[in-house]
């Protein structure tokens, strides 16, 4: 009878268990927190901004780091001398850490200073004195820390001390102190660091003086006295001088450069030439700290708004507010449509806006949109995966976002990239280079057919311009409207620029005495040759496509697929006949740009970056010219005259600049993008509360089908314990029969 009992009751557990599982489920129902938030609980409401990565930064320190998934971290955390104002378009610099715009002065190769408006052969040197403002203070970080003596707590471990720490958060006792001008003459001085490898070493080695003997130096330096390369990374720099770079006094030094090199002020915005302190080297090169990357490649140290306190570069980054950060107001100016956009609401207000920001490792495209549409992340680039999901293209290559975002409270922003693609024609090439008029018909023949807005909506699902010149807007020279369009390819009209009809292109190529695509003086069908790299399936249809395009003129196209080193090599010697290429501007100057098309930058026998090997005199005597001239009415004079030698001689097809797509929910603010800056997360904002709200409106859980299954289970269950009892009565009246 008691083992009876005792099956009974576990039935009648289950049951109760199951009972309270049902329960359980509608009381979980009710709660706060929606099931599927990848967050925990406590930071629900908080003012914390979620993004994503997907994969490591290799590089966090500023003498090393040039890659965009690295600039995202150290442009929040270092600061260099000057910024990009945030809302101005085009392109401005301002202040950032030095009281006012360094304006170089000039000397002669005898050190006499020259007038401001000396001629460029005559300077030998430009000399930038830069001032820093006074109380800028660096993050708490323990390579600052001291004892009351004044004696560093960290400088002096040994590698049994470094056991103790895994990571920069175990030291317990951190500390501070001023910016001064030593350490961006300090900075300076690692980009010439024999162990460091500097991207940007070789182009400052032309430029500022004494860069590249000062590599030198160092090397012997490390060869002759150091005997560890632990040791050789802690070289003392302060006791080795470098002309190009001084300390005036404690809050100014000063960068001599040769000759006139006026986008150098463009660097002066970049994270190479932001502060480290000598602290964080000796701190940081002591044995032990680097097989734990307990290194500046993993924790930088800086003056900016933000500090990375975690990385763990398989989970999760954060960065959080720099309690020391001397602060900084939004601006109160921008473009026209500023205000009315409501990028100025937030004008005078002290920045950062934002306590803590998460960056989540996501691998996968899908995943990280699915968790933008929930509310998870809180803004979003647009995949090709999720493309049609969130954009539609009405008439006349409108982008709008489909009804489903709108309907949630989801923006668009569009900004078009400091970027060209272009095809080019190798300009030494016997049949579609020189400068005979012959040519020049048929490349603007072929200009005219390649057909840039039917490739932007194939390929690029609308996310682009086509190119009316090297020069893309926000780029100081680029011209909008009518004044703006290549007539050469295009014809204005009332609706804007429309391109020449392929009946025009056929006369061109008639003109130049290729009727129906024949030389009329052999009779043989005009081959010409792309040069190209592709091979996948996507390189494939871009190629029949741009077959497509010379089949409007009869013309043969012949693609010469091959491997990138290949094609290098062809590019080099001046054999490859037409090619595709792009550019990515360094800084937003026009000498960025037209500097391609240079006939001394000559990709053969030059090795410059000038790949279609164009030369004409008229227009690089403008580029001398053009190159160190301020930004003004008579600068774009210029620029105009060159832009329409381009035109007419058409080395290029100008094809297209990319559109960046960026979408970001209602609570989020401050969204206008800037292509340039990379400090920008300062003057983001977002509502806590409006998001919490829309998180659990947006992922409320579906519960019937949890209830639905249990009373299946109850249902199913039922009859098996009915069953049982009754059996297990037979078996109880049976024994006690006997």
């Amino acid at each position: 009878m008691h083992a009876l009992h005792t099956r009974f009751d576990r039935l009648d557990g289950f049951l109760r268990g199951l009972g309270w599982f049902l329960v359980s489920i509608a009381v979980t129902a009710c709660g706060d927190q929606p099931w599927n938030s990848p967050y925990p609980p406590d930071q629900a409401g908080k003012n914390i901004l979620y993004s994503s990565f997907s994969a490591r930064p290799k590089h966090l320190d500023p003498a090393q780091s040039y890659s965009s998934n690295e600039v995202v971290f150290t442009g929040q955390i270092y600061e260099p001398p000057l910024q990009y104002h945030f809302l101005k378009r085009p392109y401005q610099l301002e202040p950032l850490t030095v009281s006012q715009m360094p304006e170089p002065y000039y000397l002669d190769e005898q050190g006499n200073r020259l007038s401001d408006d000396a001629a460029d052969t005559s300077i030998a040197y430009s000399v930038y004195d830069i001032e820093i403002k006074p109380g800028i203070r660096y993050q708490p970080h323990p390579a600052f820390a001291k004892h009351a003596s004044g004696a560093f707590v960290y400088h002096d471990l040994d590698i049994t001390d470094s056991d103790d720490f895994s990571a920069l958060a175990d030291f317990p006792l951190t500390g501070s102190r001023e910016l001064v001008a030593a350490d961006y003459v300090y900075e300076i001085k690692r980009l010439a660091h024999p162990h460091l490898h500097s991207p940007i070493f070789g182009l400052m080695a032309d430029y500022i003086v004494g860069l590249e003997e000062y590599a030198v130096t160092l090397q012997k330096a490390v060869d002759e006295g150091e005997k560890s390369a632990n040791a050789a990374l802690t070289l003392k720099l302060d006791d080795y001088p470098l002309k190009g770079a001084t300390v005036l006094d404690r809050y100014r030094y000063r960068i001599t450069v040769r000759g006139k090199y006026p986008q150098f002020r463009y660097w002066l915005a970049m994270p190479f030439f932001a502060p480290v302190p000598w602290e964080a080297d000796v701190f940081y090169n002591q044995p032990g700290m680097k097989e734990r990357n307990i290194t500046l490649d993993w924790y930088p140290v800086g003056t900016g708004p933000y500090m990375l306190t975690v990385n763990d570069p398989n989970r999760q980054m954060v960065m959080e507010r720099n309690p020391n950060f001397r602060g900084e107001v939004y601006p109160d100016s921008g473009e026209p449509a500023d205000m009315k956009a409501g990028f100025l609401e937030d004008a005078g207000r002290n920045v950062p806006f934002i306590d803590q920001v998460i960056y989540s490792l996501e691998k996968e495209a899908i995943p990280t949109w699915n968790k933008f549409l929930q509310g998870y992340y809180d803004a979003s680039g647009v995949s090709s995966d999720s493309f049609d999901q969130a954009i539609q293209v009405g008439g006349g290559g409108s982008i709008s976002l489909t009804p489903e975002l709108q309907a949630k409270g989801i923006h668009l922003n569009t900004a078009v990239s400091t970027s060209i693609y272009y095809t080019g024609f190798n300009m030494v090439d016997p049949v579609v280079g020189g400068n005979s008029e012959r040519a020049r018909l048929l490349r603007h023949a072929i200009a005219i057919a390649m057909d840039y807005e039917e490739y932007i909506s194939i390929f690029a699902n609308g996310r682009g311009i086509p190119a009316q010149s090297p020069l893309p807007p926000g780029i100081f020279g680029f011209r909008e409207g009518k004044e703006g369009v290549n007539p050469w390819v295009y014809d204005w009209t009332p609706q804007g620029p429309k391109r020449k009809s392929i009946e025009a292109a056929r006369r061109l190529l008639a003109e130049a005495g290729y009727p129906d695509g024949r030389d009329v003086k052999t009779g043989k069908p005009l081959v010409l040759y792309l040069d190209a790299t592709g091979g996948g399936p996507d390189d494939s249809a871009r190629q029949n496509w741009i077959r497509k395009q010379f089949n409007k003129l009869d013309i043969q196209l012949q693609i010469r697929n091959t491997d990138y080193n290949r094609f290098q090599d062809k590019m080099l010697k001046g054999t490859a006949q037409i090619f595709q290429w792009g550019w990515n501007a360094d800084y937003p100057d026009p000498e960025n740009f037209l500097f391609l098309l240079y006939g001394k930058n000559a990709k053969f026998k030059k090795n410059g970056e000038n790949a279609a090997n164009y030369s004409n005199p008229e227009y690089d005597r403008l580029f001398d010219k053009m190159k160190n001239m301020p930004n003004g009415p008579a600068r774009q004079a210029i620029i105009d005259r060159m832009v329409d030698i381009l035109r007419r001689d058409a080395p290029w097809v100008f094809g297209f600049h990319p559109k960046q797509f960026v979408l970001y929910h209602d609570w989020y603010f401050n969204a206008k993008p800037n292509l340039m800056a990379n400090n920008t997360l300062k003057y983001k904002r977002i509502d806590p509360v409006v998001r919490e709200q829309k998180r659990r409106e947006w992922n409320k859980p579906i519960v019937w089908p949890l209830g639905l299954m249990g009373l299946l289970l109850v249902l199913m269950v039922i009859p098996a314990v009915i069953g049982y009892r009754r059996h297990e009565n037979r078996r109880m009246l049976a024994e006690t029969d006997r």
